[in-house]
């Protein structure tokens, strides 16, 4: 978490800046779980590729015929290869532009993002250097003004009681004081020492 957030949950900024280094520390070397799933969906898909090949492979390997049959054969095989190969490019194009969006999405605190996802225009989306969609911010901004309860742009303060060294936590009692059931005595003495109370 952002120190930011830290002292928005109502930590001093002192602990913030611990608990902040403490939690980076511990995210280095993390991968984001969209990231995670475009590199195991692209090797699942070489993977298959692979095996595929190796069957055509063998297939042309057991195959018996003239020399022009199999240059043919050779011929079919790499020009379905080929149409295979932008499929796949195709493919984990369509993983990234997702991983992306859904990230942007999160970023975005889209409070439910599969619907702003549905809004998006995402038929010609093209990917950036830095990884982003060109041009998904605008939309953002045209959605945050349409429809801004879509996204939670609300900063919620939280107080956390016991944060700071000696506060324990429990609501303090209002100082009023019961008059009614004070005896004559203790009525005399409180009187004695408050005298501006009002009695009526």
């Amino acid at each position: 978490m952002k120190k930011s957030e830290l002292i928005e949950l109502g930590l001093d900024e002192e602990t913030a800046k611990k608990v902040e280094k403490a939690s980076n520390e511990e995210l280095k070397g993390y991968i984001p779980k969209t990231r995670f799933d475009e590199v195991n969906n692209e090797k699942n898909a070489l993977q298959n590729t692979l095996k595929e090949r190796d069957g055509q492979l063998e297939t042309l390997k057991n195959s018996t015929g003239d020399i022009d049959s199999l240059k043919k054969q050779i011929t079919d095989l790499q020009t379905a290869n080929g149409e295979k190969e932008k499929e796949h490019a195709a493919e984990i194009k369509t993983l990234k532009i997702n991983a992306a969006v859904d990230a942007a999405l999160t970023g975005a605190k889209a409070r439910n993002p599969k619907a702003v996802k549905a809004l998006l225009d995402l038929e010609k989306a093209e990917l950036a250097d830095d990884g982003s969609i060109r041009g998904l911010d605008d939309q953002f901004k045209g959605l945050l003004k349409s429809d801004p309860y879509l996204f939670d742009t609300e900063t919620k303060k939280t107080t956390m009681k016991g944060a700071s060294p000696g506060e324990t936590g429990k609501e303090e009692p209002d100082d009023r004081v019961d008059l009614p059931k004070m005896s004559y005595d203790e009525l005399c003495a409180y009187l004695a020492k408050n005298p501006e109370t009002n009695l009526d």
